[in-house]
């Protein structure tokens, strides 16, 4: 197995914007593109509501989640103060304008990890 999986050119993804990879397991990865050409990646999901961070506002090396405007850092995924939370991150490397991401993480990084259930929350009964 490769170590790195080709995910796309980087100019695929649109300057201060992302784009998402699906994966076999898990949620998506979302791999975002700063204005200096820095890419970065994500999983696709806040720390706070579970937003998909790839349809966030990206502004330097951060990115701001569409529900809450949460800022979060795109080289470590931690939700900037006052607010607490991370998100996990993906290894990526680009060379000669290919994005890849690490293959083991793309597999196997944060698969266990969902999205939080929209509506009431569900209450069982007391034994």
């Amino acid at each position: 197995m490769n170590e790195w999986t080709p995910i796309c050119r980087i100019d695929d993804i649109p300057v201060l914007g992302s784009r998402r990879v699906a994966r076999p397991q898990g949620l998506d990865v979302a791999v975002f593109r700063n204005d200096q050409n820095g890419v970065f990646a994500l999983l696709d999901r806040c720390p706070h509501k579970g937003g998909p961070l790839s349809q966030g506002i990206v502004f330097g090396t951060s990115v701001a989640c569409p529900l809450h405007n949460w800022t979060i850092g795109l080289c470590t995924g931690q939700a900037a103060a006052p607010d607490e939370g991370c998100t996990p991150r993906f290894e990526v490397k680009c060379t000669d304008g290919q994005v890849f991401l690490k293959t083991a993480e793309l597999t196997g990084h944060a698969t266990d990890l969902t999205r939080p259930m929209a509506g009431p929350s569900r209450r069982t009964a007391c034994a």
